[in-house]
């Protein structure tokens, strides 16, 4: 059972790593002068802007934003908390890591995850049993065998088999000495009404173990196999499953897509399970929900290219088109897979042939191309419809991150409509600053976009230089810290973000310890971690600047402050203007004729 590491621990851990190795063990490297280039694993990309550097023991991305130390690296990989990443590391290097006893709340709260994790393998064993073994699972071999599967298949994704007896797993489970409210709690087992005792959710269903990214059971999902109704039943929201959160066969497609930088997305257990037979084994099912942004950013780890293959019917194209919203947004390429009306990639792959589903693998075109293409039939060839169809399109197009890719779909479109190329740049021009609603509704940005976003936002460029320069300052030398601690932050740094990195970096200097920059990471945001990051690994020579850099970041804190109390009175003046109140309005004016001096 985990707790907290004790830091001692940590430094010698990152002492014995080289983040070089680390990152090149993971993705290929160059050396370019101070840094690593590469091509970075958490968006797409064709050239790189994947930066590692061998001084700092740092990466950052300047494409995407994302950045950190070796711990932060191996979180974002392996999609691991803090405390797990250390652990592997640890054991890289030979390492074990000791643990601070956690607090009892939080002992309380692993205790349920690891019985909740230990109830459904047991559920899994139980169910897989039955379909390999017992005489009750024979329908369900004979149904698989039908469908082209065979036992290294359904060992191969831990299928298995619910009968038709009400309270089979309860038994089982009771037996085993688990306690069945837990198991109620996960969704396996629910109440009888009468208040007395509990029967199975799953019965007479094939059922498919929803792996989480480290292999262990999440939940459930069970197909009839019959005409039975619901065709499919999945395990109900749990404190270690929410549906939006988790691919179904990316545990098992993981290193095949980090290979080939890409990966299908399909819909259904079948349609995923049929890639795999047919050797296309970079593929995930979203188990029937719509595409998500944590299911995107999941795929982020492992592939950069995303293609869609969903049901070729009105739904299936709808879903698509929520999908590309959702991969577009979060910077990752996204292309269409099609596929004869009708068909599923089961379907067609028994029909066709793997070499034939290869041909459409490869003529896999941009979704955005196809949301075009579908866009302007619908909306047919009238001037209105083509005036509607143009103000969708061009609400795609903004969500493009390249400039150029953006021109070429206008002059596509250009093409398509009849319409002067120019006049469709300004219109998607205008619909980008109009900033409409975004399609996508999801958490806090990640740490990928937010550096960006924080940049932004955080003021004028010169502004934010001077903060980044001095905040490179403070980290390179000690007198720099305690100057801008005798200073007081708030008076140097104007932008949030950057003053809490810099509270950070004070805070290491009041405990009393060895400066560490690894500590520092290790106690800022994601996205602080991108902006100290992207800092450091782009470290400027400042010979001889620093009181320059200590004055223009003193100054624009006064600027600040004089700007806020000058909106302050402009509004207090309004209102005195607006009572008569003479003695006030002359107050007001006098103190910003004194302001305007400052400035």
């Amino acid at each position: 059972m985990s707790g907290r590491i004790d830091d001692e621990k940590i430094e010698e851990i990152r002492n014995r790593l080289d983040i070089v190795e680390v990152v090149g063990s993971y993705l290929p490297l160059r050396r370019s002068g101070h840094n690593h280039l590469g091509l970075c694993p958490f968006h797409g990309e064709k050239s790189p802007s994947f930066n590692v550097n061998a001084v700092r023991q740092i990466f950052h991305c300047f494409g995407c934003g994302v950045g950190g130390n070796v711990f932060n690296f191996v979180m974002r990989m392996e999609g691991l908390t803090f405390p797990e990443a250390v652990r592997r590391l640890g054991e890289r290097v030979g390492i074990e890591v000791a643990q601070e006893a956690p607090s009892p709340a939080e002992l309380k709260r692993r205790h349920e995850l690891e019985l909740f994790g230990r109830i459904n393998e047991a559920a899994a064993l139980f169910y897989q049993q039955i379909l390999l073994e017992d005489k009750g699972g024979a329908v369900a071999r004979s149904y698989l065998k039908k469908r082209g599967y065979d036992g290294e298949a359904a060992r191969r994704f831990r299928l298995g088999y619910a009968t038709d007896r009400r309270d089979g797993l309860t038994a089982h489970l009771a037996a085993q000495g688990f306690d069945l409210a837990a198991v109620a709690r996960l969704g396996l087992i629910r109440d009888e009404r009468s208040g007395s005792g509990h029967f199975d959710l799953f019965r007479r269903r094939l059922l498919f173990p929803i792996l989480d990214e480290r292999g262990r059971v999440a939940a459930f999902g069970g197909r009839v196999l019959d005409d039975g109704l619901p065709k499919y039943l999945n395990s109900p929201e749990s404190p270690i499953y929410h549906k939006g959160n988790v691919l179904y066969g990316l545990y098992q497609a993981r290193e095949e897509m980090r290979k080939s930088d890409s990966a299908i997305v399909v819909e259904g257990y079948f349609d995923l399970m049929a890639l795999h037979r047919a050797g296309f084994t970079a593929s995930a099912a979203t188990c029937g929900t719509a595409l998500t942004v944590e299911q995107v950013r999941l795929l982020k780890r492992y592939a950069g290219r995303v293609l869609l293959l969903f049901d070729q019917d009105p739904a299936g194209l709808k879903a698509t088109f929520r999908g590309m919203d959702v991969l577009l947004a979060e910077g990752v390429s996204a292309a269409v897979i099609e596929l004869p009306s009708g068909d599923d990639p089961d379907s067609f792959l028994l029909r066709a042939g793997a070499e034939a589903f290869a041909a459409r693998l490869q003529a896999a075109r941009p979704v955005l191309e196809l949301f075009m293409e579908t866009t302007l039939a619908r909306h047919g060839a009238t001037i209105e419809g083509k005036a509607k169809a143009v103000e969708e399109i061009s609400a795609k197009l903004k969500l493009l991150p390249s400039e150029l890719e953006r021109n070429l779909y206008l002059k596509l479109l250009a093409q398509r409509t009849g319409i002067d190329e120019s006049l469709l740049l300004r219109r998607t021009v205008a619909s980008a600053k109009a900033a409409a609603a975004p399609t996508v509704r999801a958490a806090a940005p990640p740490a990928a976009r937010a550096a960006a976003t924080a940049r932004k936002n955080a003021g004028p460029g010169s502004v934010i230089r001077a903060q980044e320069l001095l905040l490179q300052m403070m980290v390179s030398d000690r007198a720099w810290r305690l100057r801008a601690a005798v200073e007081g932050v708030a008076t140097l740094f104007s932008e949030a973000q950057r003053r809490g990195i810099a509270e950070v970096l004070l805070r290491q200097d009041e405990r009393g310890e060895v400066f560490s920059l690894d500590a520092v990471f290790n106690l800022l945001s994601e996205e602080q971690s991108a902006i100290l990051s992207g800092i450091l690994v782009n470290e400027q020579q400042l010979d001889g600047e620093g009181e320059r850099i200590f004055a223009d970041c003193r100054g624009t804190s006064v600027r600040g402050d004089v700007r806020r109390r000058s909106s302050e009175l402009q509004q207090a003046l309004r209102q005195a203007e607006s009572d008569g109140d003479e003695a006030a309005r002359n107050r007001c004016l006098q103190e910003l004729m004194a302001l305007k001096k400052r400035l």
